[in-house]
């Protein structure tokens, strides 16, 4: 781990001293979500409402620059330029790296007709089949960790080989006993796990990033 991102987690467990208990199983979710890209994996979001929001946060945060501008290579600059001349380089030194992650909820025909003909409840399982791959991994997030749909994505993601990484509150509920790995986090408001759910994601992100970019 590079020292700036070792830094990271120190400042975090700082500011957030109610999850320094959980910092082994926040360890093994940014892991988790290093090796999936590492290996060129993708990640798939999942939730409901408000947790819902955080997946389209989650992916805005890995699909563009965070905390670093994740300029294009060299390579990847010539291949423009080989593509579109003067245009294709002026492209490519406003493009960013991406991190590949996909909100299960951003296809709404696709959403709603599932819904509608099949069953509301395997809407992002239905996705999970689709898109996923070995070597990809679902995220699920649910307050109560019993959200019936965020519980069959992990099931179908199981069944994939996909791996699956929770985030919820309370107990837990179904996501701490079907995922990987889950993060409980330590309340039972909701608007106050999802305060916790944000910091974290938030460290996630930025983590990740920071191991895989220099700036």
């Amino acid at each position: 781990m590079k020292q700036r991102t070792q830094e990271m987690f120190d400042s975090f467990f700082d500011r957030w001293p109610a999850l320094a208990p959980d910092r082994d199983t926040i360890l093994k979710a940014y892991e988790m979500i290093l090796t999936t890209y590492r290996a060129g994996g993708k990640l798939l979001l999942c939730g409901n409402g408000g947790s819902c929001a955080d997946c389209d946060h989650i992916a805005g945060e890995l699909m563009k620059g965070f905390l670093l501008r994740r300029p294009l290579t060299d390579e990847q600059k010539d291949a423009f330029v080989k593509a579109g001349g003067e245009r294709g380089a002026q492209i490519a030194e406003k493009l960013q790296q991406g991190l590949p992650a996909i909100a299960l909820l951003a296809h709404p025909a696709l959403v709603t007709a599932f819904m509608n003909d099949v069953d509301p409840d395997l809407i992002y399982a239905q996705q999970v089949i689709g898109y996923g791959r070995p070597g990809d991994l679902l995220i699920g997030i649910s307050t109560s960790g019993n959200a019936k749909n965020v519980a069959a994505a992990v099931i179908a993601a199981r069944a994939a080989g996909v791996a699956a990484l929770g985030l919820s509150g309370r107990d837990g509920g179904e996501l701490a006993r079907l995922c990987d790995v889950c993060l409980v986090m330590p309340e039972h408001e909701t608007y106050r796990i999802q305060e916790y759910h944000i910091a974290v994601y938030h460290l996630l992100c930025a983590a990740v990033e920071s191991e895989l970019f220099e700036h």
